[in-house]
């Protein structure tokens, strides 16, 4: 009988956290300040928001993971404290850690942490080195299911127990981003514009195109991808079978500096894969299907990472995103209506009328997306609302000036 893994959701803002929480993720991992990989890429929290974050996540019976898994310098060891201070106050689940300054702190505190994948785990010794912090290990992103399985294996035949008293648990990325450095250690955003990538300020220098030229000739070489170190993305939703025959525990999905009509359709496709595989209707059809509706969202193309013994990458032949949908920013939230379940947007700039299809962002609902059946413009029926308009629709939860209003375009490719 297969065990049951957990979903692993990102969040990057609270919206995002709530679209998690609606699509049945198992947990969600957020960051906080500048001590998490992602400082640069997605507004962080602040450590005020902690609170609110372990708290919802509490109510709605979902599991919250801290990330502090920067590299840690001697200047940044008062932040560190004052943050698991509360990460210990607010009883959030986990810390992610992959600095032994962080783990040493969490065991003192008694905080329980996962290893990061930063510390690019490839072995079982060096699961075995870790068990005496975590309870559980992010494994290394380049490595085959062979070698998985004989790590999972290796654990339960050694009996090897995080400090828990548990066996300890395996976690891997299953969709999302990958960088072309072993498990994202990369140098190259540091070296070329003093942006650390391993403290969370990465400038993607990898995802621009690049010229081959000879130094002495000056003659340009002509290749077939001008982005040669941008990899296209990982996802594994037609091989999740056998990601979760491998004995892992955690599945993890990239992406906190995406917005949350990412987090909301992958989540929600992963949960319907992993729940097809224990009760036996995973199928291609139904694979095809959720490839579909993961391609709607940002993407840079699919492919299946290194579990299957590639022993190279797929990189995107284009810059950007390539999801079969666009979204298109029209406006923002003005109030809800909660005795009818009604919500007011105003239009800052394009249109909306009959036939288009909407999608409203909020950290109180997450993400919804709808076909504009009847618009409601100013109070009355109309066909068309433009600039200066409020226009009225279902919402099943509190509006605030910081919710978006978007339309969605079919078929915008590369944007």
């Amino acid at each position: 009988m297969l065990k049951q893994v957990e979903l692993l959701a990102p969040a990057g803002a609270f919206d995002s956290l709530q679209a998690a929480i609606n699509s049945g993720a198992n947990a969600v991992y957020f960051g906080v300040e500048q001590l998490n990989m992602r400082t640069r890429s997605a507004g962080s929290f602040s450590i005020a928001d902690i609170k609110e974050i372990s708290a919802v996540c509490r109510m709605n019976g979902v599991k919250s993971y801290i990330t502090l898994n920067t590299v840690m310098y001697e200047h940044d060891m008062q932040l560190l404290k004052t943050i698991l201070k509360e990460v210990k106050k607010q009883k959030t689940d986990a810390v992610i850690a992959a600095d032994f300054a962080v783990m040493e702190c969490c065991r003192q505190m008694q905080i329980p942490v996962h290893i990061s994948t930063q510390a690019n785990v490839s072995n079982i010794e060096s699961v075995k080195f870790f068990s005496q912090y975590a309870d559980v290990v992010v494994l290394a992103r380049e490595l085959t299911l062979k070698q998985i399985k004989h790590i999972t294996d290796g654990i339960y035949r050694q009996k090897i127990k995080g400090p828990s008293g548990e066996l300890v648990k395996i976690e891997v990325f299953v969709h999302g981003a990958l960088c072309m450095a072993v498990s994202g250690k990369c140098y190259l955003s540091l070296h070329a514009q003093n942006a650390s990538a391993n403290r969370g300020a990465c400038v993607q220098n990898c995802r621009r195109p690049y010229i081959v030229k000879d130094a002495e000739s000056g003659e340009e070489l002509v290749i077939d991808n001008e982005y040669i170190m941008s990899p296209k993305d990982l996802c594994t939703i037609n091989i999740l079978d056998q990601v979760i025959n491998s004995g892992v525990d955690v599945l993890k999905i990239e992406g906190r500096s995406k917005g949350a009509d990412y987090v909301q359709v992958v989540t929600a496709c992963y949960r319907e894969a992993i729940d097809a595989v224990h009760n036996g209707t995973f199928s291609i059809e139904r694979v095809n299907g959720w490839k579909q509706e993961l391609e709607k969202v940002y993407n840079r193309g699919f492919w299946e990472g290194y579990y299957l013994g590639r022993r190279l990458g797929e990189f995107t032949p284009h810059p950007g995103s390539a999801a079969t949908e666009k979204k298109i920013y029209i406006g923002k939230g003005v109030r809800h209506y909660p005795k009818i379940g009604i919500g007011e947007f105003a239009i800052e700039s394009g249109s909306l009328q009959c036939g288009d299809t909407l999608m409203a962002t909020g950290r109180h609902y997450g993400m919804l997306k709808q076909k504009v059946e009847t618009l409601w413009v100013n109070g009355n029926c109309g066909s068309k609302a433009v600039k200066g308009d409020k226009v009225t629709f279902a919402v099943t939860g509190k509006i605030t000036p910081a919710d978006k209003l978007y339309k969605i375009v079919q078929g915008a490719l590369h944007e």
